[in-house]
């Protein structure tokens, strides 16, 4: 019974923290298999997004983590596992035989929805750095899911780097409209497109 009143206290403290509203602009709050693809700019992104989600969809979305950072204590390791559900992917590896999406196409076929960011780092400046091309390998994989955009705003300004307490500002978390891999669209041209899906979300909030 431990995980779930954790999960209970960072959903709340999330919410009051942020004043985290959800708006779906684009699509509405469903049971269904997705892939939700987000601005990266603090390590709250993936808890706020996912404290946001109703406790139905909640329950079956997973948020993408780098093991290096979640597995280096068992406080994080416990929380990452066992309150988050977290799909654990590995940034350092040395092994080059392996494919980095596995974990990921694991948990789609099991039939969980994800949280990822695409930017693979954190971006503290305004806008969107250049996608990886994991979120293309992942449409490519599994079309069935859908791919949702969701910009995060304000929540690096919210919490900046090196401050200890929050500053008073309201969060919003969009929801845009659903995505999907184009038959004859290259890479390049897809990620393009999902990076301009999400910089439509921002524009909202500019």
């Amino acid at each position: 019974m431990l995980a779930p009143a954790i999960a209970t206290l960072i959903i709340s403290g999330a919410r009051l923290l942020t004043g985290a509203r959800s708006l779906w602009l684009g699509c509405a709050p469903q049971a269904v298999q997705r892939i939700y693809f987000a601005n990266h700019s603090s390590h709250g992104d993936f808890v706020l997004l996912w404290a946001s989600l109703p406790p139905t969809l909640r329950s079956i979305t997973r948020p993408v983590a780098g093991a290096d950072y979640w597995l280096k204590s068992p406080l994080r390791r416990y929380i990452i596992n066992r309150v988050f559900n977290g799909v654990m992917i590995d940034r350092e590896r040395k092994e080059t035989g392996d494919n980095p999406l596995q974990p990921m196409l694991d948990a789609l076929e099991s039939g969980d929805s994800l949280i990822i960011f695409p930017e693979g780092t954190r971006n503290p400046e305004d806008g969107l750095l250049p996608f990886k091309s994991g979120l293309y390998h992942l449409a490519k994989a599994y079309p069935q899911a859908q791919l949702i955009p969701v910009w995060i705003a304000n929540l690096n300004r919210v919490m900046p780097k090196g401050r200890v307490l929050p500053l008073p500002l309201l969060c919003t978390i969009s929801f845009g409209a659903i995505l999907a891999l184009g038959e004859d669209e290259t890479k390049a041209q897809f990620l393009e497109r999902s990076r301009d899906a999400l910089l439509s979300l921002a524009e909202e909030h500019a």
